[in-house]
């Protein structure tokens, strides 16, 4: 459709031409598909509720506030934008007759980019917290409340709301795109359309590769002092838990979101016409990250890892603190008993006794020579 004087801003596309196409999808994929993510992310927030009332750790109330964010915010992504696609396929609606106003249009197109940035934000958000808590704890717990933890939540959904909104103060534009059933940021080599989809796709990218590297620094530090000589002088239980869920939930939205990310960065800075194949598939592709990310904490916790192999004291030390120590001390008594057994059993009581916690878990071999 070709764009004119009548014609509304967000139909008249300077991109791609719009086709209006209801039967290019199938509503019995979108309805599962929504029905699937709604469902997951309803069941971890019972979970993170239940979880934060039994939780005694401070930390760990944190990072279940910015969890309980980001299920909300899933939750709603998929509620929201799933009611306008199946709607759609039920009625087949045309939005250039029953839209002219382009409000529907408009709030689509803002749903989408809110959505889609807000994850991606409060992936790097505890990605700072978590660099703070394990780096510099003490900083971390004379400077962080529940209150301001819940404001920095806040601040995550007023941040992408503002970019959001850009479009409707004439930076950037939302666009219906094919097959009619959704709309979304314009890719064109217009000014304001260039610029705002470069600003989606950078905030995005950067997003993530802040994610990317403070965890990776997190994580190494997490391992110098769970397997460090002062291992035994802090509870790391909890952290390990909370980096485990956090390295998965940064995982998956690196592999969901980077394909259109990139596609959208690549296609603005070359000027090439866009891919609507391309754009559809990328979109579906990063759809898959508000349905994943609930399951990282409802499959990824103690009480459950716990059912799958019991034999680690999970109740007590880490799966990574319990499998170093039950490994390291058998390492220890192998050297021992092949260098002739030089230590005596009370020597090696003791040396087992200061290097590996808790004491009751290991059992003191002693010689019987």
């Amino acid at each position: 459709m070709n764009g004119s004087d009548d014609t509304p801003l967000c139909y008249a596309n300077t991109s791609t031409p719009y086709i209006y196409y209801p039967d290019m999808g199938k509503i019995y994929f979108s309805a599962v598909f929504s029905g699937l993510g709604l469902t997951s992310n309803l069941i971890a927030f019972i979970v993170l509720i239940k979880s934060c009332q039994r939780t005694r750790s401070l930390s760990r109330s944190f990072f279940l506030i910015f969890l309980a964010g980001l299920v909300v915010t899933d939750f709603m992504g998929l509620l929201v934008t799933g009611s306008f696609v199946v709607s759609f396929y039920i009625t087949h609606v045309d939005w250039r007759v029953s839209d002219p106003t382009c409000h529907f249009c408009n709030f689509m197109g803002m749903s989408m980019v809110f959505y889609g940035l807000c994850p991606l934000m409060l992936g790097a958000t505890m990605a700072v917290e978590r660099f703070i808590g394990i780096n510099c704890p003490f900083a971390r717990s004379t400077n962080i409340t529940k209150g301001r933890t819940v404001s920095m939540v806040l601040m995550v959904w007023l941040f992408a709301g503002c970019i959001s909104l850009l479009p409707l103060t004439g930076f950037g534009s939302y666009h219906i795109q094919t097959p009619g059933s959704w709309c979304f940021l314009n890719i064109s080599p217009e000014r304001h359309d260039w610029a705002f989809s470069l600003l989606f796709s950078f905030v995005g990218l950067i997003c993530i590769t802040v994610s990317i590297l403070l965890n990776t620094v997190s994580v190494v530090t997490l391992i110098k002092v769970c397997c460090g000589p002062d291992r035994n002088q802090r509870r790391r239980d909890h952290e390990v838990e909370m980096m485990v869920q956090l390295i998965l939930i940064m995982t998956i939205a690196t592999v969901c979101w980077c394909p259109l990310l990139v596609f959208i960065a690549q296609t603005a800075l070359s000027g090439s016409p866009m891919s609507v194949r391309y754009l559809l598939l990328w979109i579906r592709f990063a759809t898959w990250n508000q349905i994943l990310d609930p399951w990282v904490y409802i499959l990824f916790r103690r009480s459950v890892l716990k059912r799958v192999n019991p034999r680690i004291d999970w109740s007590r030390r880490s799966s990574v603190i319990s499998l170093y120590a039950s490994f390291s001390g058998n390492i220890r008594r192998f050297t021992r008993s092949s260098l002739g057994g030089n230590l005596g059993s009370d020597g090696t009581e003791n040396m087992e006794k200061s290097n590996m916690a808790p004491p009751s878990t290991v059992k003191p071999s002693h010689s019987s020579a």
